[in-house]
């Protein structure tokens, strides 16, 4: 163990390193990469993506990214291929793939196997004179001068890029494509991802817990409302319309008046316009107006009908942010 090494130094470096290298990717962006995105936008197959050891890693989030954004890829493992896995690639289909190197045996021994079947190979690679570079039809540049490791040796920065390259294919991909907010929630319907996505304000609304009182009520059965239903506030309605609400903030400044409040009623203490949504809205969207007018809770109507309160908690326990 090295007692001497400096953690923080050496893990600046290492960031520093990658970040740099990834910034000059942007300089081999050329031709090739405009034609391999027109191309795979307008297949009628998949793209199969291939590599081997750290470049078979990248190679599986590059497919997991592209099919959450709407282009449909697989991926096939270059050792595998040429020991059945071969027959997941038809003729429609575009393969890319991956090596820093461009002379990996696997690489080399498979492509001859997809040139048969006359699929466009689309190479990711670091060495322009490879052979993987000369036996494709397109070449996206994935140089880099050195890796983060210290010895040179352990694929980090290099494989940071063949990733940048695979975000920067996908990104202009559904952006081609006109992929939406909706449609990436198709593809996403789990976890708090899938919930900003998908969850309503109907599917948070406790409707045993509907606070509400009358304009003309008083004090105390305001307090009782209020801490029965534990949202913090209560709707006040008048001809069974939401016009108003008193939330806890509400009480404690009115305390700080000093008024008697055995003469007070709802419509004295009430915010009167009250901020009103639809339990059809997205809860994530909910959060969002509550954020943009620092409020904790929004009045919930649905025709014109008071439906409950929705408060901040609602959504955040939900993992919304």
């Amino acid at each position: 163990m090295n007692s001497k090494l400096d953690i923080i130094k050496t893990a600046k470096s290492s960031i520093n390193n990658q970040g740099q290298s990834i910034l000059k990717l942007s300089d081999f962006v050329n031709e090739d990469f405009k034609e391999t995105v027109e191309l795979i936008n307008g297949i009628k197959g998949r793209v199969i993506i291939s590599g081997i050891g750290k470049s078979a890693l990248i190679g599986t989030k590059i497919v997991a990214t592209l099919n959450s954004t709407g282009t449909q890829a697989i991926f096939m493992h270059a050792s595998e291929a040429v020991h059945g896995d071969l027959g997941i690639v038809q003729k429609n289909d575009v393969v890319i793939l991956i090596s820093k190197s461009g002379n990996t045996p696997e690489i080399k021994n498979l492509i001859p196997f997809l040139k048969k079947i006359g699929v466009v190979i689309v190479a990711i690679s670091g060495n322009k004179n490879s052979y993987l570079v000369k036996n494709s039809k397109y070449f996206l540049n994935s140089f880099i001068e050195k890796e983060a490791c210290p010895n040179n040796l352990a694929p980090t920065t290099s494989t940071t890029a063949q990733l940048v390259i695979g975000d920067a294919l996908s990104i202009c991909l559904s952006q081609l494509k006109g992929f939406k907010e909706k449609d990436f929630g198709k593809f996403h319907p789990g976890g708090s991802l899938g919930k900003k996505l998908h969850l309503k304000v109907k599917d948070l609304l406790n409707k045993n817990l509907k606070p509400q009182v009358d304009t003309d009520q008083n004090f105390n059965e305001i307090i009782n409302e209020i801490s029965k239903k534990m949202l913090g506030a209560t709707a006040v309605l008048k001809n069974n319309l939401a016009v108003g609400i008193i939330t806890d903030g509400d009480l404690r400044r009115f305390f700080s008046k000093n008024i008697d409040y055995n003469t007070i009623k709802a419509h004295d203490i009430m915010s009167s316009s009250p901020i009103k949504i639809s339990s059809e809205i997205l809860a994530s969207n909910a959060l969002k107006l509550m954020n943009k007018n620092k409020i904790t809770q929004l009045i919930v109507e649905d025709n014109n009908t008071y439906t409950g309160i929705i408060h901040l908690h609602n959504i955040l326990n939900e993992g919304i942010s």
